[in-house]
Parts: structure tokens; sequence; C-alpha cells
């Protein structure tokens, strides 16, 4: 699985939520400053290309939609991240969310029973 460019993540986000979608669909649910309708249509393309959409083709339209799920390509950025910045211990990242508040001793504590209840 090919890393993703940040835009290239927002627009596999809206894919992700609105399932299949054309161009312009895509276009209309850009929340911050709009590429233009060719760029965004490049950035697709690229997906394409990467292997994480694939099209039904409509005359000369495309309709596109995810073929990695959302499930997946969260676990394979989560898996990363935790290599790389937190030496492979999911030890290290919660201690490191825990230092910068970010999680709370409830939450740890769901943690927790999540743990020892799938056992």
């Amino acid at each position: 699985m090919q890393k993703l460019t940040n835009k290239e993540e927002e627009i596999m986000h809206i894919l992700w939520a609105l399932e299949k979608a054309f161009v312009k669909e895509v276009l209309a649910e850009i929340k911050d400053e709009k590429p233009h309708y060719n760029t965004l249509s490049t950035i697709i393309r690229n997906l394409e290309e990467k292997e994480y959409v694939a099209y039904n083709a409509y005359g000369k339209t495309h309709q596109y939609y995810p073929i990695i799920s959302k499930e997946a390509y969260k676990k394979r950025f989560m898996t990363t991240a935790i290599e790389n910045y937190f030496n492979s211990s999911y030890k290290n990242m919660v201690s490191f969310f825990a230092k910068e508040e970010k999680i709370s001793v409830d939450e740890l504590k769901e943690i927790i029973d999540l743990i020892e209840n799938k056992k």
C-alpha cells in the first residue's frame, strides 16, 4: 500500500463517505480551498494508479469508488505511525497521549476493560 499525500488522503475520506462519486461530487464535498476540477481529476487518477480507487465508466465520465477500505488504511497508517514515532511500542504511544492529556483515566480504564474482556 503506497503512502498517500495529505490531499489524496482528504479525497479518500470523501470517497469512503460517499462510497461512489463523480469528480464533481467529490469537489462539492471539499470544505477548504477547492482545487480546480482538472487538478482534482488528476489526484483521483493518481489514487487509481496507487490502487486505492477504481471506476465505472459511463461514456467519457467515470464514477469512482474506493477499493481499499477505511479500516485497512487506518490499520496500515497506525502501524506505520507507531513504528516510526513510538519505536513499535503501543505503550509508548499511550504514554505519549497520557502525558499530552489527550486521554483520560476513564478512557484508559475502558481500554484495559476491552483488553481484559477480549481474552
